[in-house]
């Protein structure tokens, strides 16, 4: 396998960084988020609506727990760095400040910046499935109903940002970072990959995301859905 200089001049090789539960993660809240958008506005809808956002509540969850037990650049010890640090991150995005010479550090993970917008759009999921699921529980449903209407727009606009943040650093970079999420390999110093890909936890989170959305499509928990 041959090797090439990251943006910072060290030596790096593809490698494995994403493992297998966090791809499957990552492409399943895709999927869920997207789909309930598309699914907001039609009652015919509904139940395909709610089978895809409390899936998403679901993800969520697991994610949270996955930030603590996972591999290297699943946890959030490794990315969620200070706001300093992602501040100094983006600047590196301006041209004058490329011009003047700086170069942006090459992250093997997540970067400072897109750590914060990771836990951005994990707050912002949790809180739309909150507000919708209280717009089905409580009598002041037309409020939750806004509320969680105006989150749900809100999560489209991060993620159109965080779409445009993933070209500009792939430019910058010159790396396919979609590629590095479908396949989990990305360019990384030697000995910065992780050991394994977790494909057993992979596939238990895909098959058990199917079931547990499935479920909720068919109506087998009316709490959720009154």
């Amino acid at each position: 396998m041959s090797q090439r200089n990251d943006a910072s001049g060290a030596p790096s090789t593809p490698q494995l960084i994403w493992d297998f539960p966090t791809r499957i993660f990552h492409w399943l809240l895709v999927v869920c988020v997207l789909g309930a958008w598309l699914t907001a506005e039609s009652e015919r809808s509904r139940m395909l609506h709610l089978a895809l956002g409390y899936s998403a509540g679901v993800l969520v969850a697991w994610r949270l727990i996955w930030g603590f037990m996972g591999s290297r650049y699943a946890r959030f010890s490794n990315f969620v760095r200070s706001p300093v640090a992602a501040v100094s991150y983006l600047r590196g995005y301006l041209p004058a400040v490329r011009a003047a010479g700086h170069t942006q550090t090459h992250y093997a993970g997540h970067n400072p910046a897109g750590g914060w917008a990771v836990l951005a759009l994990l707050s912002a999921v949790a809180l739309v499935v909150t507000t919708g699921w209280l717009s089905y529980q409580d009598d002041s449903s037309e409020l939750w109903g806004a509320l969680h209407e105006l989150v749900g727009n809100g999560i489209i606009v991060l993620v159109g940002v965080h779409v445009a943040a993933v070209i500009a650093t792939g430019v910058l970079h010159r790396e396919n970072l979609v590629r590095a999420m479908l396949s989990g390999y990305k360019r990384a110093r030697s000995g910065e990959g992780i050991p394994g890909a977790y494909t057993l936890m992979g596939l238990v989170l895909a098959a058990g995301m199917a079931a547990f959305a499935w479920l909720v499509y068919s109506g087998a928990f009316p709490s959720l859905t009154a």
